[in-house]
C-alpha cells in the first residue's frame, strides 16, 4: 500500500476516535488533479470542529506533511485542512447538507480530469 492510503486511514481512524459523524472518503485520483483523496466530516460543534481540524492537522505533520496547514481558521460551521495530497473538510452538519460535496465530487466527470 502506498504511503497516502496509509495516511487516509490515519485521518479517518483520527477523526472516528474523535468523534467525528459521517465520515466518508472520496478518491479524486482519476477526477482531479489537486489531490488523491477528499475525506468529509461532521462536527457537532463549532468548538469540536475547531478540535477536529487541529486533531488531523497534528496527524498529517507527525506523517511528514510539514506545509499542511488549515483554512477557514475564522469559520465556525467549516474548516479544510489541506494535506497535499489529502484534503480533509470538516463542516456543521447544515452547512455539508448545503453544500453537498459528496454529491458533487462522487460524481464521475466525463471524458477529463477536471483540473483545479
Amino acid at each position: 500500500m502506498d504511503n497516502i492510503s496509509e495516511l487516509k486511514k490515519t485521518v479517518v481512524k483520527t477523526l472516528d476516535i474523535n468523534k467525528a459523524q459521517d465520515i466518508i472518503t472520496i478518491d479524486l485520483k482519476d477526477k482531479s488533479s489537486m489531490a488523491d483523496y477528499m475525506i468529509i466530516a461532521s462536527g457537532t460543534s463549532s468548538r469540536h470542529i475547531q478540535s477536529l481540524s487541529e486533531q488531523v492537522l497534528e496527524k498529517l505533520k507527525d506523517s511528514g506533511i510539514k506545509d499542511s496547514k488549515i483554512e477557514g481558521k475564522d469559520s465556525t460551521e467549516w474548516k479544510l485542512v489541506d494535506g497535499i495530497d489529502l484534503i480533509v473538510h470538516i463542516f456543521h452538519p447544515e452547512k455539508r447538507k448545503f453544500y453537498e460535496l459528496e454529491k458533487m465530487w462522487s460524481e464521475l466527470i466525463p471524458k477529463e480530469k477536471l483540473i483545479i
